[in-house]
């Protein structure tokens, strides 16, 4: 039984509808638990937002790194994850589905290390508490997707990421807004910042304890209906399958993953992250310091507006498309960042871009890659392209600094954009086949 349709009392109705139909099928087309997710991640953004969006100016400025010591710092914060993606994703598939306890633990160890920042004051030690913030995100993200995946209906699941993300993205907007206010009205800013940043995170763990419903397994499917269980007999049918059949099914699965894994991996290596985004187009324009914490609002704005709108695209045209579509955005904020104009509109046409960028992969993504992975593996299936992304994405920012102690910006972004043309001309050759989710009924 999909996830939305558990209740935390531990009684699991079975409903007499068809799980889509319509018109009525829009209005149930996301489910509660999305819903419940998208307010947990709300709440964590307004948290780690607080401190992404002060990051890169107190580690520059105020403690005085170099460009590649940014760099080596913003890959741990960004890519450290992935070493521990896979751990979090197999074990939230073990035991019948332990998603809701993997994901609490991840949220709770992230949002222990909001406070620790205020105490590391050398590069090891900051490198070490945003290593493990990183691990707390690495063991949460394949559970939580999942559950989005598993509360959904392959006809709705790009709708379903792009609400979430949606909900995710308004956490984004807020926490800049939030550290912004708090730099401008108090003495040691930073410390308040981070501060106010682990009493909200510490909000989310509970909403995530009290609205989030556990999985308790997912039981065949009628193929007539859907929402019901299969009949018994069904089921010994399915186990009487010929073996040739079941391997085929097993195997198919696995080489689309591999393939989604690999573009996913291939544009992640073209992919600068965001804060050199954000300091480039700090010091081409020469923003204020005061000023910094506002850019990610430009991004998320975007992204908030979008991201349902390309879920919704998504399920109509098909997810790869739109996914590769986004890479292209990402192209045209790299090239505005290299002109040498000084227009207002600039900043406004980089963060707009840079937001779809992020509207038309992030979530979209995810829901491409579920349509490959069945549903007693769909968190370890969904942490395997999002570890080859996340690395990809660390060697990335570690390149990337290094360009730039070494060359300027200008030339590191030279080098970044005719390599993400390249990743994306890759891509388009080795697009992955649409293929249905598969269900523990045809799995």
């Amino acid at each position: 039984m999909y996830v939305a349709d558990s209740r935390a009392s531990g009684t699991a109705p079975v409903s007499a509808e068809p799980a889509v139909r319509p018109p009525a099928g829009r209005r149930r087309a996301v489910g509660s638990t999305v819903f419940a997710l998208g307010t947990v991640s709300l709440i964590t953004d307004v948290s780690s937002e607080m401190v992404t969006a002060v990051l890169p100016l107190y580690l520059v400025a105020g403690l005085g790194l170099s460009p590649l010591g940014f760099g080596l710092l913003d890959g741990v914060y960004n890519g450290f994850s992935a070493l521990v993606r896979l751990v979090g994703g197999r074990f939230a598939d073990s035991g019948g589905g332990r998603h809701k306890t993997v994901a609490v633990i991840g949220y709770g160890l992230s949002a222990l290390c909001k406070p620790l920042l205020l105490l590391a004051g050398t590069l090891p030690l900051i490198g070490a508490v945003l290593a493990a913030d990183r691990t707390g995100k690495g063991l949460r993200t394949a559970p939580r997707d999942a559950l989005i995946s598993l509360s959904s209906t392959p006809e709705t699941r790009g709708r379903a990421f792009g609400v979430h993300r949606a909900m995710d993205t308004a956490g984004a907007l807020l926490g800049p807004l939030v550290a912004f206010l708090i730099l401008r009205r108090t003495v040691d800013g930073y410390d308040a910042v981070f501060t106010v940043s682990f009493c909200v995170a510490a909000l989310g763990v509970v909403v995530l304890l009290l609205f989030v419903p556990r999985t308790r397994g997912s039981a065949p499917r009628s193929p007539e209906r859907p929402d019901l269980p299969a009949p018994r007999q069904e089921r010994g049918e399915l186990r009487e399958q010929p073996e040739t059949t079941r391997t085929r099914q097993r195997t198919g699965p696995s080489r689309a993953l591999l393939r989604i894994t690999l573009c996913a991996t291939l544009l992640g290596l073209a992919t600068v992250s965001d804060a050199f985004v954000y300091l480039i187009l700090q010091r081409q324009l020469g923003v204020p310091e005061r000023w910094f914490a506002l850019l990610p609002l430009g991004t998320a704005a975007a992204f908030l507006l979008l991201a349902a709108p390309l879920g919704r695209l998504s399920d109509r045209v098909g997810a790869w498309p739109v996914f590769v579509g986004g890479h292209i955005a990402l192209l045209a904020v790299y090239a505005l960042l290299l002109t040498h104009a000084h227009s207002p509109a600039l900043p406004c046409a980089v963060l707009l871009l840079h937001g779809t960028f992020y509207a038309a992969t992030d979530g979209v993504l995810m829901a491409a890659a579920s349509a490959g992975i069945p549903e007693e593996r769909r968190s370890s299936g969904l942490a395997v392209v999002q570890t080859g992304q996340a690395a990809a994405r660390f060697g990335c920012s570690l390149g990337f600094g290094a360009a730039w102690t070494a060359w300027g910006d200008r030339t590191a972004l030279s080098v970044a954009a005719v390599l993400l043309v390249g990743c994306v001309a890759a891509v388009c050759t080795l697009r992955p086949a649409a293929r249905p989710a598969p269900t523990k009924a045809n799995a």
